[in-house]
């Protein structure tokens, strides 16, 4: 199965609730008068993002959209219940052992969901976590670290199963 923050876009859209709001703040008269605001809800899981801060709906929802696959990659899980090779676009973003991309790039929810399932799957112990991803240790613990609430997140079960927290 594949993880939501992987869809293809209009595939994940098709399983979204799509709202439009106003919100304050600035932007001028154009922004606080129309419905700017865009909320998509994921429909399977529940998970929500909003983009607001542009004067365009569009832009807007672009913002939403990319918001709401890192929200799926840090809060929906994908049962990893064998080692698999890392995925296509994972090994293409991959240089001796070395992940390469920008946490604003549109590939980043994807490989994060790609990670987060790795280090899930290995009862959150980066180790084998990142010798199954084909990176090191280091460089899967600064790939995490490029979306804060990714590393609180790994740090909350890992302190559930009584480990330490990683800084």
């Amino acid at each position: 199965m594949t993880h939501p923050a992987m869809l293809p876009l209009e595939e994940l859209l098709k399983s979204c609730e799509e709202s439009r709001t106003r919100r304050s703040g600035p932007g001028g008269q154009h922004r606080n008068k129309t419905e700017t605001a865009v909320i998509l809800k994921h429909t399977p899981t529940g998970i929500t993002a909003e983009g607001s801060e542009r004067r365009s709906q569009a832009e807007n929802r672009d913002v939403a959209l990319f918001r709401l696959r890192v929200n799926l990659a840090i809060e929906a899980r994908s049962e990893v219940t064998n080692p698999v090779e890392p995925s296509e676009l994972w090994r293409s973003r991959c240089r001796s052992g070395k992940i390469a991309v920008n946490p604003t790039h549109e590939d980043f929810p994807a490989l994060l969901a790609e990670a987060l399932d790795a280090v899930s799957a290995a009862n959150f112990d980066l180790k084998p976590a990142a010798e199954r991803l084909a990176v090191s240790t280091s460089q899967l613990l600064k790939f995490l670290k490029d979306e804060p609430r990714t590393l609180q997140f790994v740090n909350r079960e890992r302190t559930q199963r009584g480990m330490h927290a990683l800084h």
